[in-house]
């Protein structure tokens, strides 16, 4: 299948709103019991390529159910500036893990799309953050639920705001 995308520039190149074939959609319903909202981020290689990947990934994944996604939103990098804009993204899932089988799943997936994890704020083939997990709090040393600077990055507050705007 090939990837289509159109490219929507707002007010400059270095912010872009990005509409493929899979972000933004509405996919299916689901029994499973955990609703979690995941960050999605890239700016090494292809990473738009590497986003309907780990989407057929995901979606072939039986403890995993995509229920929605989002545009996604090209924008500059920030702690470490000397790097590639990010690409960025949400998915809305369904899942029956638990928090933090679900952090340890994630860490494979980013393992296994290339990521290797040399400093803080790194660029990176793929980043899978755990932003909302049904309405449960958390505060472990390697999990924090919500997620505690979600509030302050475009790069999830955009595509978050947008997902119910653009049809796919």
């Amino acid at each position: 299948m090939n990837l289509k995308f159109k490219i929507y520039d707002k007010k400059s190149a270095k912010h872009k709103l990005i509409k493929t074939i899979f972000f933004p959609a509405n996919i299916k319903n689901s029994n499973k019991k955990n609703i979690v909202l995941i960050g999605v981020g890239c700016n090494i290689g292809n990473c738009i390529r590497r986003f309907k990947k780990l989407y057929s990934f995901l979606s072939n994944h039986s403890k995993i159910d995509i229920i929605q996604t989002s545009i996604i939103y090209k924008n500059p990098p920030f702690g470490y500036l000397h790097q590639n804009d990010f690409f960025n993204t949400i998915l809305i899932i369904k899942t029956d893990y638990s928090p933090t089988k679900l952090l340890n799943f994630l860490m494979y997936v980013e393992k296994k799309f290339g990521r290797k994890r040399s400093f803080k704020n790194a660029p990176r083939t793929l980043d899978l953050d755990i932003i909302l997990y049904n309405n449960i709090k958390i505060n472990l040393k390697n999990l924090q639920i919500p997620h505690p600077h979600y509030k302050k990055r475009d790069s999830v507050l955009i595509p978050l705001c947008l997902k119910d705007k653009i049809e796919a």
